[in-house]
């Protein structure tokens, strides 16, 4: 799956177009995890250089998000609630980064919010992807599914898509202080991944506690 999807992207950065965009995003939305911050912003760089334009940028990114998000919609509303949370917990939900854990959040965040759950959970990292899956198991009405997810998706892309634009803008300083930006990176995603590590050994030491 990692190889699949680095292929996919290795694809993607040598192709960035409104095609790629809107294919790339549609998998994106889906279960299938792939992130937007690697999608949307070479697109509007490109728009900044004048081989794309910005807005054809965001409105294909969003027709993306949309379909993929109906795939997640019309899975759960076909096959139901029982039958997600057993791919959850399947050897391919796993691949798929699901889990029991998410499903249950993402259902709790749609009991909290109601059908604007599927505008919210678009700008929330964690549900996004996963937040029209208990659309579908409680068979939210398909226009206004589209018209929420449409929107959330929208205004998420559109601020991907003003980032990488302002980014180009600054290309000289970023080409000026590439290898401090680096550092920078390197040392912030090792700390994430210490984090990570952490909380992990904690949830272990939790789960030891209680048995």
């Amino acid at each position: 799956m990692v190889d699949w999807l680095q292929s996919i992207l290795d694809w993607y950065m040598h192709n960035v177009n409104y095609w790629s965009v809107l294919v790339c995003m549609t998998i994106e939305s889906s279960i299938i995890p792939f992130p937007a911050e690697l999608i949307v912003p070479p697109a509007a760089w490109k728009a900044a250089n004048g081989e794309l334009s910005f807005i054809l940028v965001v409105v294909f990114s969003t027709i993306g998000s949309v379909l993929g998000a109906l795939a997640n919609y019309v899975l759960a509303y076909t096959l139901g609630r029982k039958f997600i949370y057993t791919l959850a917990e399947s050897r391919w939900g796993k691949i798929c980064g699901l889990s029991k854990e998410k499903i249950e959040k993402s259902e709790q965040y749609f009991l909290k919010y109601g059908k604007s759950s599927t505008f919210i959970g678009r700008l929330t990292p964690g549900v996004r992807s996963f937040i029209s899956l208990p659309a579908g198991i409680v068979k939210m009405p398909l226009n206004s599914f589209i018209f929420y997810t449409a929107a959330g998706s929208g205004i998420w892309n559109l601020v991907l898509a003003t980032a990488g634009y302002f980014l180009y803008t600054r290309k000289e300083l970023l080409e000026r202080y590439f290898t401090e930006i680096s550092v920078a990176m390197l040392i912030v995603g090792f700390c994430f991944f210490g984090y990570l590590i952490l909380k992990n050994i904690r949830k272990k030491n939790k789960s030891n506690t209680k048995s």
